[in-house]
Formats: C-alpha cells, structure tokens, sequence
C-alpha cells in the first residue's frame, strides 16, 4: 500500500509538515490527498482546535514558534479559519502534485494571502497554468474527487489533518508524528513491539457522559 499524505490548506501544522513530506515523496512515491478537515470534525462529531478560544490563541503562538524554530517563513492569512474548499479543489485540478500543493501553500501560509474563493486563487491558479480558476473549482469531476479522498480518508480512520498513512491502519497525526512515521517506515516492526501492542488495547477505566 502506498504512502499517503491527507492535508488541508487551512491547517499549519500542514503547512510545518510539507518541506519533510516532500522530501519524503523525492525517496518514495507518497500519494498527496487533500480532504476538507472540517468534514473529518462533523463526522466524528469533534471541534477543531481554532473553534475553542484559549486553545485557538494557543495553536497561533505554538506555530508562530514551531515556524521560527525550523526556520520556516509563515505569515497567517488575513482571517483563520477560513474556507479552504477553493484552495482544495484548485489543488486537485491541477493534478495533486507536488508543485501544485507547494504553491498554495506558498501563497496562503508564506505570503498570507487570502484563499476563499476562486478569485483570490487566480494567481495561483495561473502559475500552475490554469487559465479559468472558476471554472477548475467548480468541475464535477474535481469535486467528486475530492468527496472521495474525503471517503477514503474515513475508511483508513483519519481523525485530523496532517495525517501520514503507511497503510493496514498504521495512521500518524500531525507535523510532530513525522519523526515515528519514519521510523515506522524504515521499520514497521516497531508498531509490533510488546509495549506497543499493549496501549493500543489499553482499558478504557472511565467513559464522560455526553
């Protein structure tokens, strides 16, 4: 099974991750999904970080430091979160490439541009050679493409965005999880260690009551 990558544009911790999966993707062939994140929150019923006020003014910070810790650039687009339907959709017409995931990831998180509709993706969309941006975004073909990274990142049990999937259930959330996912990859026994086994079947000792 091949290594596959879910992202959505409108999460940092994407964006902190795209330099080390691309580099990854240069060794190996590494299959770059991009799915809505906020379909992955309503179907498992959960709230994302930026919907909860101290954990929102937390996330910015906390990447802001992660950011100028690697020496990443990254500015934060004018408002967040914002709807990053537009930026998906423009990614899948032009191929899910690398090139294409890195140049709206360069307009909206290193130049912090705007990227709620096709009109302030037009630039983009013509550095990747798309003369009609409108009309890419809005492809039935493309949509349905992106409903079904959507379904396929549900059948694999993705719960969040970055997440890295080597395959048969082995899922690693987030630009923090990068380091193990390798390690899993060059060893995938790693996963099968005793200790290992153990939490994954761990008892739960106490449920909260809804």
């Amino acid at each position: 099974m091949p290594v596959t990558w879910y992202f959505d544009f409108v999460s940092p911790f994407a964006y902190l991750q795209w330099p080390k999966v691309r580099a990854l993707a240069a060794q190996q062939p590494v299959l770059l999904r991009p799915i809505l994140f906020a379909g992955v929150l309503d179907r498992l019923g959960l709230r994302g970080p930026a919907e909860i006020p101290g954990k929102r003014a937390f996330v910015y910070r906390f990447v802001l430091w992660r950011a100028r810790q690697t020496g990443l650039p990254l500015a934060f687009p004018p408002s967040h979160p914002f709807n990053p339907l537009a930026a998906l959709r423009l990614c899948i017409a032009a191929g899910s490439t690398p090139e294409a995931v890195d140049a709206i990831f360069d307009w909206i998180w290193r130049q912090g541009r705007p990227a709620d509709d096709a009109r302030q993706l037009e630039p983009v969309a013509t550095r990747l050679g798309i003369g009609d941006a409108a009309g890419a975004i809005a492809d039935p073909a493309v949509k349905a493409q992106l409903k079904a990274n959507f379904e396929a990142a549900m059948d694999e049990g993705v719960f969040g965005v970055p997440t890295l999937s080597l395959g048969e259930g082995r899922l690693f959330w987030g630009d923090d999880a990068h380091d193990f996912a390798l390690a899993c990859l060059r060893d995938p026994s790693v996963l099968d260690e005793p200790d290992m086994r153990r939490v994954a079947q761990l008892p739960i000792g106490a449920r909260r009551t809804p």
